[in-house]
Order: structure tokens, then C-alpha cells, then sequence
């Protein structure tokens, strides 16, 4: 019963195989392999659009990099007030751009409140030299709370950042889990909504350790510049075939949804059993991630049990199921709800 994370779940057989076959011989590094250039041609395909890449193993990494060719040192970037750049990056979005802070915003289940966007981008005044001024929207899909934003809630507040002369950046840790449940295209949910730079992630989803840095559009320019910053930062991994190995795996034959969709339709059991246990939920279970507000004693009584999750800071609990997670699990979690 081990609903602690998605990244605790094991990477998919395929994935691994993957990786073994591109151990065979040598191969040019630091990305020049053709398993990377199979990777952007996955994705080229996959987000119906030319785009760059570059390829890392951690989600923090593709955060503070992708950031870091948008904010200058002196500038902010706006986000929500949970969100993971916020809640569980240690300040790496302000070590990666050598300065830059962060801006934060409220809003019902982790989405950004579109009227105090508006009034943040009102009072954005970058000609006064007192004030820090925004120089990025970033935004979460799925949320820190496990909610989804369509693709025209992408697109509104995306809007509203360009007009007043923003980048926009989505944080797509579980980007998959997104699309599943809203039925959008992976061109939909990102630069046809008016995104720049996403972090689109793997290693929640069935990797063993791989996010893309995807620039679209006019981002592209600065794919030299993400490549030095990668460089100085550590994150030009001199093997990459096997990141690229990664990629060009998960997005085979729509793998990385049916993956989604796996996790997603777990998660949909894990809280029915809560709810039909008389449990309210904290937050739209739109992918993944189910959060519960326990009556007392029960978290104790389930740990004790064998489930694993973790308390949230806004007094709910977190569970996370995974393309992994077994029916079994969800079983046996109900029973002791029951009991």
C-alpha cells in the first residue's frame, strides 16, 4: 500500500530495456547520439511542432534551467504560492538564474486565481527601479493539488502574461496525467495555449530518471544559452544516449499515456474507497493524486497498517498512485478503511 509518490514507483520494463540496448558500443556524448535526435524526433512528433530539447534526470533540474533562460538575474517570476518551484525546489529557480525570485499567487486547489494574476500584472511596473519586476508565468499541470488546468485555462492566463510582455513556463512533472484526464493533445495543453518552455516529464510516469526541456517557438533561440547554463550547472550528462534511450521508450507507441492512464484510473479507485468510507476529499482528483481529509486517528490507524502517503500543509493528507500501483493495494486499503 505504498501511496507516498510516484517517483518511489519502479521504471516500466520497456524503459529499461531501452536502456540496455543503447549500452551496446559506443556512441557520441553529451547528446550528439541518435538516441537523443530520436528523442526530439518523438517529440517534434508527439507536439505536432519543430521544438528543442534538452535532457535531464531530475524535474528540479528542468524547472530552474528552463527558468533560467527566461528570468534575468533582477527579474520575478510568478507562480502560484504551492507550487513545487516554491514548496520543494530549495531555492533552486533562484540559484539557476542567479538571483531571480519568485512572485507568489493564490487560488482555489493550486490553480492561479486569474483576477489576482490580473491584478499582479497591473501593478507589474518594470521601469520602477524599486521593484523586482516579472519577467515569467509558470504554471503547474497537474497542480500541486493534484487539479488539472484545461487547455483554455492554460490559454487565458498564458494570454494575459504575453500581453503584458511575459514568457510563460509549464511545470509538466505529470503533464501525462494531465492530458489523460482532460482528454487535450500534448499541442493543445502547451505552446498552442501560448507556452515557451516546458518541463515535460518522465520519471513520475515510468522512466528511471528523465524530464525534457522543450522550447517552442521563438524559446528556440535561446537553446545555445540553455546548453551553457546546463553546462556550468552539471546538467550535460556526457551519456545522454540513455536519457535519450528514456524518452524515445516512453513515447513509443503511446506508452506514456497508457501509463497515465493506468495511475489515473487507480487513483479514481483509491477515492471512491475513500468516499464510500464517508472521507471528504481536499481536491479534484483530475490525475493521479487523491488528497483526503482524515477524521482523527485514522492516519495513524492506516501507517500503522502498511500504507504509506504524507500529510499535506493544508491539513489534508496526500496519496499518489503510480502506473505500478496494484489493485491489490487499493483493495487492502479499503478493507482497512473499512475496519
Amino acid at each position: 500500500m505504498n501511496f507516498s509518490s510516484d517517483t518511489a514507483a519502479p521504471a516500466h520494463p520497456l524503459i529499461l530495456e531501452a536502456m540496455v540496448a543503447a549500452a551496446k558500443g559506443p556512441a557520441s556524448s553529451y547528446g550528439g547520439d541518435p538516441w537523443t535526435k530520436a528523442a526530439r524526433d518523438a517529440l517534434c512528433e508527439t507536439f505536432e511542432t519543430d521544438l528543442d530539447i534538452w535532457l535531464v534526470s531530475s524535474g528540479t533540474a528542468a524547472n530552474a534551467l528552463g527558468l533560467s533562460i527566461l528570468c534575468p538575474p533582477h527579474g520575478a517570476i510568478a507562480c502560484h504560492e504551492e507550487a513545487h518551484i516554491e514548496r520543494d525546489e530549495r531555492g533552486a529557480p533562484e540559484f539557476f538564474t542567479g538571483g531571480g525570485r519568485l512572485s507568489l499567487l493564490p487560488g482555489a486547489h493550486a490553480r492561479i486565481d486569474v483576477a489576482a494574476l490580473k491584478r499582479r500584472l497591473a501593478a507589474n511596473d518594470p521601469d520602477f527601479v524599486h521593484e523586482t519586476p516579472l519577467h515569467v508565468l509558470s504554471l503547474s499541470n497537474l497542480t500541486e493539488s493534484g487539479a488539472a488546468y484545461r487547455p483554455f485555462e492554460i490559454k487565458e492566463r498564458a494570454g494575459l502574461a504575453h500581453e503584458a510582455g511575459l514568457a510563460v513556463h509549464l511545470d509538466g512533472a505529470r503533464l501525462a496525467n494531465a492530458l489523460v484526464s482532460t482528454g487535450a493533445t500534448p499541442a493543445e495543453m502547451t505552446w498552442r495555449a501560448g507556452v515557451n518552455v516546458l518541463s515535460f516529464g518522465a520519471t513520475k510516469n515510468g522512466g528511471a530518471g528523465c524530464e525534457a526541456i522543450i522550447l517552442f517557438g521563438a524559446a528556440r533561440q535561446r537553446l545555445q544559452e540553455l546548453k551553457v547554463r546546463a553546462k556550468r550547472a552539471g546538467h550535460m550528462p556526457p551519456k545522454m544516449r540513455f536519457l535519450g534511450a528514456q524518452m524515445s521508450a516512453y513515447l513509443k507507441d503511446g506508452l506514456w499515456l497508457e501509463l497515465a492512464r493506468r495511475a489515473n484510473t487507480s487513483a479514481a479507485s483509491l477515492a471512491s474507497a475513500l468516499t464510500k468510507a464517508g472521507i471528504e476529499l481536499a481536491h479534484p482528483v483530475d490525475g493521479n493524486e487523491v488528497f483526503a481529509t482524515l477524521p482523527l486517528g485514522a492516519a495513524a490507524r492506516l501507517s500503522a497498517a502498511g500504507a504509506a502517503f504524507h500529510p499535506w500543509p493544508d491539513g489534508s493528507h496526500r496519496f499518489v498512485c503510480s502506473w505500478a500501483t496494484a489493485p491489490s493495494e487499493i483493495a487492502a486499503f479499503a478493507a482497512h478503511l473499512a475496519g
